[in-house]
């Protein structure tokens, strides 16, 4: 938890986020999903697909991070 981070607040980011406070996007949960973008299986949850996100490398390549 951050320090200015009400604790109400950093329990909504552990519920939602995979890593909360990280740099992924990514919900948590099971991966039964492939990655839209590197085709990767069991990359993504069923609520990173219906928010059409991709798997964290692919977006970390999309935004410039490379390999």
């Amino acid at each position: 938890m951050y320090g200015d981070e009400d604790p109400e607040e950093w329990g909504e980011r552990v519920r939602r986020f995979r890593e909360p406070g990280g740099r992924s996007a990514l919900h948590p949960g099971r991966r039964i999903h492939p990655c839209p973008t590197c085709k990767a299986p069991r990359r993504l949850t069923a609520a990173d697909v219906a928010h059409g996100y991709q798997c964290d490398a692919c977006a970390d390549r999309a935004e410039g991070g490379g390999w």
